[in-house]
């Protein structure tokens, strides 16, 4: 049998799981915290309650808040700045995968030398880094689980990718109740991002018995609770069911790394800062259909979890049917359909895919993608 490796970080789900983090943080031996999280976290509320637990857990801290969309590297410098002028010895992140992959990036630098664009790639970080507390605030990256860290190099408008087993946080909390103040067009979004992961880890050349449960679990309550989730706020059944899905969607691409839809994404993202999630949402189909051939059995089973009655078809038939079954999701959450729509020209596809053939996700998509097929598919997704 291969030997395979599964990193975890220590898990607590469910309502309320919240006010833990300062308790959390203090049990892995934390003195003074740095809380890291964004205005739209610190709006909802999410961000008081996480410092009301530090209170309660007599844990001294202070806040770091300037965290963006698609984080940039200025924003992980400066954080990791604040870090050691406040005598800080442990990081908390508070919210979606920007937050929390700059929380990341914070923790690193205050830990490590030089600058973020240092440790871009794998295996790159050989210091440790300060105990981590991720709270997740929506279903969506899987950051909080991750070994990954993505971040904004903004003198060559690229999003690097960081990965190493050092970015896996001490304590992920993912308490579905924060899920109740996203608004529609945010749960649609990440939800797609869930759905993206799922499906590229489960067909990634680097997929495992281990990754394959999680991937196939995370696929199957996204394929039946993400519109709910979109549809209500209130809905406390879909929430907890999308929040389950992007957790353990997390574990398997963190497991097992990703494909091609994320490798194009992120050169979209690192240029014109476009939502992550929305731009998955565009490219998923398309990468779909272009690696259905490689692994036509994966695509057969992948239908089944969706609930597609598969037993008259062939495996190319069952693909179709998945591909279209992830097109009709995508259009009833109103999720964009074309890059035209957010912005993207037929002047900007050269550079997009440059950038996206260098990217690590791409290692383990299980087509082999030239560029030539990647601008390709990006002109069928205008």
């Amino acid at each position: 049998m291969t030997i395979t490796k599964f990193v975890i970080p220590e898990i607590i789900f469910g309502m309320n799981s919240i006010h833990q983090a300062g308790e959390a943080c203090k049990r892995l031996g934390a003195t003074k915290a740095l809380v890291v999280s964004d205005s739209g976290v610190a709006n909802a509320g999410w961000l008081d309650i996480v410092i009301q637990s530090c209170q309660a857990a007599k844990l001294s801290y202070t806040t770091f808040i300037e965290t963006t969309t698609n984080p940039k590297d200025s924003e992980t410098e400066a954080g990791s700045k604040h870090f050691l002028t406040h005598g800080c010895d442990a990081v908390i992140g508070v919210g979606g995968g920007s937050a929390l992959d700059s929380a990341k990036g914070i923790a690193l630098l205050s830990s490590n030398k030089g600058k973020i664009r240092d440790y871009e790639g794998i295996d790159k970080i050989h210091t440790p880094l300060p105990p981590m507390v991720m709270v997740m605030t929506t279903a969506g990256s899987g950051s909080e689980v991750s070994q990954f860290s993505v971040i904004v190099d903004s003198d060559r408008e690229k999003k690097m990718i960081i990965i190493s087993k050092s970015l896996v946080p001490d304590i992920a909390i993912i308490d579905p109740n924060t899920l109740t103040t996203k608004e529609a067009e945010l749960t649609a979004a990440t939800g797609m991002d869930v759905l993206t992961h799922a499906i590229e880890s489960y067909v990634s050349i680097a997929s495992t018995p281990l990754t394959d449960v999680q991937a196939k679990n995370a696929l199957s309550l996204v394929s039946r609770f993400l519109r709910p989730s979109v549809a209500s706020k209130r809905n406390i059944e879909a929430k907890e069911a999308m929040a389950m899905a992007s957790l353990q969607a997390g574990l398997a691409f963190s497991n097992a790394i990703l494909g091609a839809a994320h490798a194009i994404s992120h050169s979209i993202g690192g240029k014109y800062l476009l939502p992550h999630g929305e731009i998955n949402a565009i490219l998923l189909p398309h990468v779909m259909e272009f690696n259905r051939m490689a692994v036509p059995r994966r695509f057969r089973e992948m239908a089944d979890i969706m609930g597609i009655d598969t037993r008259t078809l062939t495996d190319t038939e069952a693909g179709i049917e998945a591909i279209k079954f992830v097109k009709e999701l995508s259009q009833d959450i109103g999720a964009p359909s074309t890059l035209t729509e957010v912005g993207i020209t037929r002047e900007m596809v050269d550079v997009i895919g440059m950038t996206a053939l260098e990217d690590a996700c791409m290692i383990t998509n299980p087509r082999d993608m030239s560029l030539t097929q990647i601008n390709d598919l990006l002109l069928k997704a205008l």
